[in-house]
């Protein structure tokens, strides 16, 4: 993984970034478009994370911190980089992030027809948690 480069997102990322979502992600957000993530890099710089190798972009996650809870969504790899140890990476990063804000559990947001994505959470020592249900209400 030395080839495996991970930093923050910024301003000028965010097109590439929705490009890579389209390609890697399973599902989309209201908050899928430049708006939304033009408001998450300024709002917290350091909240979206990107995995790069040889300067291509093949792995992303946020890594939101309220002063609460920590919420990892949008762990995507590019079809072709998968099973080569970059979600295990980002997602490492994001929990030495949390740890280091303060942090006590992360809170995944997972699509549950995205069975893949369940193997890799699980892999990583996260759980499902039945007794819970999300609750939306679109502003």
């Amino acid at each position: 993984m030395s080839d495996l480069c991970i930093r923050h997102a910024a301003l000028p990322d965010i097109d590439a970034v929705l490009r890579f979502w389209r390609t890697a992600a399973e599902g989309t957000s209201i908050s899928d478009d430049h708006d939304g993530v033009a408001r998450l890099i300024s709002r917290d710089p350091e909240a979206l994370l990107l995995a790069e190798r040889d300067g291509t972009l093949v792995g992303t996650v946020i890594a939101g911190f309220d002063g609460w809870r920590c919420s990892a969504y949008r762990l995507a790899v590019h079809p072709d980089h998968r099973r080569q140890g970059i979600a295990t990476a980002l997602l490492d990063a994001a929990e030495q992030r949390f740890a280091a804000l303060g942090g006590r559990r992360v809170d995944a947001m997972v699509l549950e027809e995205n069975e893949r994505a369940h193997h890799a959470w699980q892999a990583a020592g996260y759980h499902r948690e039945d007794h819970w249900r999300r609750w939306v209400k679109p502003l």
